[in-house]
């Protein structure tokens, strides 16, 4: 089977990625999911067709979960550099005073979740079991909340 139609798999992956290493890393997938579940072919249609079928679903799960990964990069990216400002501010007592003010007036959880990841020093896992959320909704919520006060702070003149 992976002799026969190896290259029809693999021109078709690559036909819609136009990537060969991607190509050829979704074919070999492709080839090992039909292997597992080659008794529910049931012979309807040509192997080749079911095996692209399965090339194609399994294409379209790889670049969801690329997408997904590319935004998670951005988001990681953006709040590193909002971090090292509020951390800088953190570390003057005079500055520490003016984000604690800032997040005194912060509505939850926005407020709380910034107050355990930074003062509680909490993990983004343990926050999410504390509000029985995910913890990508943690993440997320911590990050919005840099952005509320280094904009707040951005506005009253207190940071560049």
């Amino acid at each position: 089977m992976y002799e026969q139609y190896f290259k029809d798999v693999y021109r078709f992956i690559y036909s819609l990625c136009g990537n060969e290493s991607v190509a050829e890393e979704i074919t070999q997938e492709t080839f090992l999911k039909a292997l597992k579940h080659i008794d529910s072919y049931q012979g309807k249609c040509q192997m080749k067709v079911w095996l692209c079928q399965i090339a194609k679903n399994t294409f379209y799960t790889y670049q969801s979960k690329q997408a997904r990964f590319s935004r998670w990069t951005e988001l990681e990216h953006k709040q590193r550099s909002l971090e090292q400002p509020l951390d800088e501010a953190l570390a003057n007592k005079e500055d520490a005073l003016r984000i604690h003010k800032v997040l005194h007036r912060m509505k939850e959880p926005y407020k709380e979740v910034f107050t355990l990841r930074i003062f509680g020093e909490l993990s983004f896992a343990e926050i999410s079991q504390l509000f029985e959320k995910t913890e990508s909704w943690a993440r997320v919520t911590f990050y919005r909340a840099k952005q509320m006060i280094h904009k707040k702070l951005k506005e009253d003149g207190s940071i560049d």
